[in-house]
Formats: C-alpha cells, sequence, structure tokens
C-alpha cells in the first residue's frame, strides 16, 4: 500500500505491474529526453547572436523535426500496444472470483467453490483495532492463492464502480449490465489494498478492497471451512 511521502509507484505484487512500471519508466526516460533536448535549445536560441539575412526556407530541419517526433512516438506505442493486450489476456484461470459493487460495499462470490457469498464493508473509524487501516480495512477481506492464476469478472447492481488494487496492475470497471472481466497472478503474500476509484457518489472513495495473498494449502483449509 502507499506510505507517508511515497511519490512513485507501489511496489508491484504481479508480472503485470511489474511490466507497467517498467513502461512507466521507459516513457518517463523518453520524456526527461526530450525537455533536456527542447530546453539546450531554447537556452542556447537565447543567448546566440547570429542573424542569416537570406535564409527563406529549411526543408531539412523541417523534415527532421516531423520525423523524429514520430520515430520517438513509435518507441512508446509499441510497448504501450504490447502491455495492453498482455493486459487483457487470459490464461486458463484457477480460480474465478466475482465481484459486486454496491453503494457503498463490494460483494463477492467464489462460484468455483460451492458459490461462497460475502460482503465486504469498511470498518468505521471507532471500531478500529491499533493496528488497522482508516477508510482502508475491511471486515471481510478476499483470501486468494499465491502463484496462481486469478480471473475476477467485475459489475454493479446500481452505479459504475471500479475495482481497482495498485499493486496488482488492476483496474476494473464495474458496470450495471455488463460484466467485464481480467486477470491477474499475485507472486507474493501479503495483504493489498485499493479503493473504488470512479466517481459514483459522495464518499465515493471509500469502498475499500483487501486482497489477502497465502500459499495455495491455506487457500484451500480456507475454503474447507467456509463450505463446512
Amino acid at each position: 500500500m502507499s506510505t507517508w511521502a511515497n511519490l512513485g509507484l507501489q511496489d508491484s505484487a504481479s508480472p503485470l505491474m511489474e511490466q507497467l512500471i517498467f513502461f512507466h519508466d521507459h516513457a518517463l526516460l523518453i520524456l526527461v529526453m526530450i525537455t533536456v533536448l527542447v530546453g539546450y535549445l531554447m537556452f542556447m536560441l537565447f543567448f546566440n547572436n547570429y542573424v542569416n539575412r537570406f535564409l527563406l526556407h529549411g526543408q531539412l530541419i523541417e523534415m527532421i523535426w516531423t520525423i523524429l517526433p514520430a520515430i520517438i512516438l513509435l518507441f512508446i506505442a509499441l510497448p504501450s500496444l504490447r502491455l495492453l493486450y498482455l493486459l487483457d489476456e487470459i490464461n486458463e484461470p484457477s480460480v474465478t472470483l466475482k465481484s459486486i459493487g454496491h453503494q457503498w460495499y463490494w460483494s463477492y462470490e467464489y462460484s468455483d467453490f460451492n458459490n461462497i457469498e460475502f460482503d465486504s464493508y469498511m470498518i468505521p473509524t471507532n471500531e478500529l483495532s491499533t493496528d488497522g487501516f482508516r477508510l482502508l480495512d475491511v471486515d471481510n477481506r478476499i483470501v486468494l492463492p499465491m502463484n496462481s492464476q486469478i480471473r475476477i469478472l467485475v459489475t454493479a447492481a446500481d452505479v459504475i464502480h471500479s475495482w481497482t488494487i495498485p499493486a496488482l496492475g488492476v483496474k476494473v470497471d464495474g458496470t450495471p449490465g455488463r460484466l467485464n472481466q481480467t486477470n491477474f497472478f499475485i507472486n507474493r503474500p501479503g495483504l493489498f489494498y485499493g479503493q473504488c476509484s470512479e466517481i459514483c457518489g459522495a464518499n465515493h472513495s471509500f469502498m475499500p478492497i483487501v486482497i489477502e495473498s497465502v500459499p495455495v494449502n491455506y487457500f484451500i483449509k480456507w475454503i474447507s471451512s467456509n463450505n463446512s
């Protein structure tokens, strides 16, 4: 989760988020190079005293400053498209989780395991434990196995919501009457926090999501205890 004065992205917990961070750094490097070059050119233009009285046109420089930005844009567009297709790829999921957005809570269904269902509400500030996180902790966490392909189906019961977990690189809109899906792969154990990131009314950000990533054997025990 984000911590105080954290200006960068959160530490990734999935291969997709790693690729998103790599692309962010790649695009940022290109932007820094462009900014330095343009800044240097502007600085030199302010302080040179040369005048060309006979300059009427410059086809060569016009070709350069038209073609060069197009090539630079290709260096951004091609990795971006690759990543876009990777984010939409569904790779034989081991577990399917269905998430339904309500105002102001989420409902979850594990339809693979005798249809385990529960609601997940934010814990009010006056009921938080000393080690809880205000506006982020919930009464029922999502428990998912690590090192497994997870498919999530997202919809909403009233208005548009958005199921977002920054550490996993997942952001899926939940729209009434539609079923959106994506997949992710959690590569380490831990707690991962997120919130609804759509403007779906007053207090819309206070629809927290908490994923508890556990080893597969612990996940099977959790499923067994909820089925019994």
